[in-house]
C-alpha cells in the first residue's frame, strides 16, 4: 500500500511538472556523479522506506535546506612559479653529458658560468670538418671569376625589367581599379554637374525672385541684371560639366586605358627577351660555379654549426638572479626524471635552469575540459599553498590556453585539460611549492542550497524527495550553479526543509503498472546532448 502511494505521488509530481520548462543547467558538470551516488543509496532507501510496514518514519541520511551566502568555484592543484624567469635551455643536438652544474639556490651575475656541457666529440669532428671546408673554399673561387660579372650584370637587367612590368601593371590596376583614378575622376565629373545644376537652379531661383522684387520696385534693374548673369553663367557651367564627363567617358578614358594596357604587355615582352638572354649568357658558366658553390656552402654550414654547438656547450648566465632547477621548478613534468647534476645527460632544446626575473609568482594549474566554460581570464581566486598553512593568498586568473595540455592528452588520452595561469598576489613564496587554487566562478547572496548528491536527474528535469509526515516525497526544483559540494536551488525547495541524502532512482512500470508511472528504480540514461 505504502508503495503504491510513492508511486502514484511520484507520477503526480511528474505529470503536474510537465506544463514547467527545463530547470537551469548551471549545475550540469556534476550529473553523472549525482547518477552514480543516487544508485548507490537504493539499498539503504528501499529497507528504510520499504521494510518499515507502513511507518512513515524515515531513518536513511537526510539533510536540511539551508539559506546563506554560497560561493561557486573550481578547485585545481598546481605548482607556484615566479611570473617572470630567464630560461635557460641547451640547445646542442642530440644527448650530452653535463661535466659541471653550479648549485642550485647559488645567486649569480649576468654572464657567470652556469653548466658545462661534455664537448669532446664536437672538438673532434671540427678538424676533419675544416680540412673539407678548405678544400671547397679552393673550388669555389675558381670558379667564381667566369661567372661573377655575367651574373652581376644579367641579374641587375633582369631585375629592371621586372620592376618596368611591376610597375605598368600596377599604373593599370590602378587606372582600372573600382576606386582608381579613373572612378574617382568620373565620380567627380559626376560631383560637378551635381553641383552646377544645383547652383543653376539657385540662380534661376533668385532671378525669378529679383524679377517680382524688381516689377515691385524693391529692386534696381542693375541688381536684376546681375542676378540675370548669374542664372546664365550657372548654365554655362552645367553645360561645360556635362561636356567634360562626356569626354571622359566617350574619348579619355578609352584611350588611357589602351595605352596602360599596351605597356604592360611591352614590359611584360621585354622581360622575357632580358631573361632569354641572360640564361644563354651564363649557361656555360653556371653548371660548374652552381656545384662548387653549393659544395663550399655546405662545408661552411657543417663548420659553422659545429662551431656553435662547441659555444653553447658553455652556458653562461643571460641576468642577474637566482639559480633554480627546472627538475625543481616542474617535479612531475617529466615523470621520474632525476635531479640534475654531473654525469647526467641532457636533450637538445630541454631547459635546465630558471632565473627569476621578479618577485611576482604565478600559479600553473590544469582545468578539466567540464569546468572551461565556467572560467574567464581576469577571475578572483584564492590560492592556498601546502608550505603555508592557515594562510589564504588571492590571485586573479592571468591565462587559460586556448588548446588542451599535449602532455596530458599523451599520458591519458581520456583526460582533456587546459592550462591556466594564476597570479598570485604574495612575494614570500618560492618556486616549486605545491598549492591548490580555487577560481572564485560567482559570489551568491541569501540563497537556498542542498547537498550535490541529494538532486537527481530524470527526463530532462530536476528532482529532490523532501521529507515530509507521510514519508519522503519527490519535488521538482530548478538549480543553479554548484561548486561540487553543494548546489544552489532557485525555486522549489524553502530553507529548512528536509531532503535525503541518497535518493531513490525513478525507472517506468513495464508490465504490473501502468504506462507512466513512476517508482524508485533505474534512472533513465541521459542523452548525450545533455551530459556535462
Amino acid at each position: 500500500m505504502r508503495r503504491k502511494q510513492s508511486e502514484a505521488s511520484m507520477s503526480n509530481t511528474i505529470q503536474a511538472e510537465e506544463k514547467k520548462g527545463d530547470s537551469g543547467r548551471g549545475g550540469q558538470f556534476m550529473w553523472p556523479i549525482l547518477i552514480g551516488v543516487g544508485a548507490l543509496g537504493i539499498g539503504g532507501l528501499a529497507v528504510s522506506w520499504f521494510g518499515a510496514g507502513g511507518s512513515t518514519a524515515y531513518a536513511g541520511p537526510t539533510a536540511e535546506a539551508r539559506r546563506g551566502d554560497l560561493t561557486i568555484s573550481v578547485t585545481e592543484s598546481g605548482n607556484l612559479r615566479n611570473r617572470e624567469q630567464v630560461v635557460v635551455a641547451n640547445r646542442v643536438e642530440g644527448r650530452t653529458p653535463i661535466l659541471w652544474i653550479i648549485d642550485e639556490g647559488q645567486y649569480v651575475e649576468e654572464g657567470d658560468l652556469l653548466v658545462e656541457l661534455d664537448s669532446s666529440d664536437l672538438e673532434d669532428r671540427l678538424i676533419e670538418r675544416e680540412i673539407s671546408a678548405q678544400n671547397a673554399q679552393a673550388d669555389y673561387i675558381r670558379a667564381q671569376q667566369e661567372l661573377k660579372v655575367t651574373e652581376s650584370r644579367t641579374q641587375s637587367e633582369i631585375a629592371q625589367a621586372r620592376l618596368a612590368l611591376r610597375f605598368a601593371e600596377l599604373d593599370l590596376e590602378k587606372y582600372l581599379a573600382e576606386d582608381g583614378e579613373y572612378q574617382q575622376e568620373l565620380n567627380r565629373l559626376k560631383a560637378n554637374i551635381d553641383l552646377a545644376r544645383e547652383e543653376l537652379t539657385r540662380a534661376e531661383q533668385e532671378f525669378k525672385n529679383s524679377q517680382d522684387l524688381e516689377s515691385n520696385g524693391f529692386i534696381t534693374p542693375l541688381e536684376l541684371e546681375r542676378d540675370r548673369l548669374a542664372y546664365e553663367r550657372a548654365a554655362v557651367d552645367v553645360r561645360i560639366a556635362e561636356g567634360n564627363l562626356h569626354l571622359l567617358q566617350t574619348y579619355t578614358h578609352q584611350r588611357q586605358r589602351e595605352q596602360l594596357e599596351s605597356d604592360a604587355e611591352q614590359a611584360a615582352d621585354s622581360l622575357e627577351r632580358v631573361i632569354m638572354r641572360a640564361e644563354s649568357d651564363i649557361v656555360q658558366a653556371e653548371a660548374n660555379y652552381n656545384a662548387r658553390a653549393q659544395e663550399k656552402a655546405r662545408q661552411e654550414q657543417q663548420l659553422a654549426r659545429l662551431k656553435q654547438q662547441i659555444e653553447m656547450c658553455v652556458l653562461r648566465a643571460p641576468a642577474s638572479g637566482m639559480v633554480i632547477y627546472e627538475t625543481t621548478a616542474n617535479p612531475g613534468r617529466w615523470g621520474n626524471q632525476e635531479p640534475l647534476q654531473a654525469g647526467t645527460e641532457v636533450r637538445e632544446r630541454q631547459e635546465l635552469i630558471y632565473i627569476p626575473a621578479s618577485e611576482g609568482m604565478v600559479a600553473d594549474i590544469t582545468v578539466h575540459e567540464s569546468a572551461l566554460d565556467r572560467i574567464e581570464v581576469g577571475m578572483p581566486a584564492r590560492i592556498t599553498v601546502d608550505a603555508r598553512p592557515g594562510q589564504i593568498y588571492s590571485g586573479t586568473v592571468r591565462r587559460i590556453s586556448p588548446m588542451p595540455d599535449a602532455q596530458s592528452i599523451w599520458l591519458n588520452p581520456d583526460l582533456t585539460v587546459y592550462s591556466t595561469q594564476v597570479e598570485v598576489d604574495a612575494a614570500n613564496l618560492r618556486t616549486g611549492m605545491s598549492c591548490q587554487v580555487d577560481i572564485i566562478v560567482e559570489e551568491l547572496s541569501d540563497v537556498v542550497y542542498v547537498p550535490l548528491q541529494s538532486v537527481i536527474r530524470y527526463d530532462r528535469r530536476y528532482f529532490v524527495y523532501v521529507v515530509t509526515p507521510r514519508g519522503p516525497e519527490p519535488r521538482r526544483v530548478e538549480i543553479g550553479l554548484d561548486n561540487n559540494r553543494v548546489v544552489h536551488i532557485r525555486e522549489g525547495l524553502e530553507a529548512g526543509e528536509i531532503v535525503l541524502l541518497a535518493p531513490p532512482i525513478f525507472e517506468r512500470i513495464e508490465e504490473e503498472e501502468e504506462p507512466g508511472e513512476m517508482v524508485p528504480g533505474v534512472a533513465e540514461e541521459p542523452d548525450e546532448s545533455e551530459s556535462a
